[in-house]
């Protein structure tokens, strides 16, 4: 499964990358503005926007590129290991 991540803390992309090997996802994690998102989300299983961390240009970036794909979106408020544990204990298969 892959995964995007956007939002979240800098310092915490690393770990944001563990949890989603321990879950066999391959995850992508934009955690600040990196000018257009524009071919660079590819066509993931799950988006996870930490929508306290990003911002409203980032996300309707995103939707945009992700217009008509079956992607599933997930929208967490915090940006803590454990929410992202929980929005892949529901999206991701162990």
């Amino acid at each position: 499964m892959s995964v995007v991540i956007l939002g979240g803390n800098e310092c915490m992309v690393r770990k944001y990358k563990d949890l989603c090997k321990e879950y066999e996802c391959q995850a992508k994690v934009f955690a600040k503005p990196i000018g257009s998102l524009k071919n660079k989300l590819g066509s993931p299983d799950l988006l996870v926007c930490f929508t306290s961390t990003m911002s409203h240009k980032m996300l309707r970036s995103a939707l945009n590129e992700l217009k008509g794909l079956p992607t599933v979106i997930a929208h967490c408020p915090t940006s803590s290991i454990s929410a992202l544990r929980g929005v892949l204990e529901i999206h991701a298969a162990h």
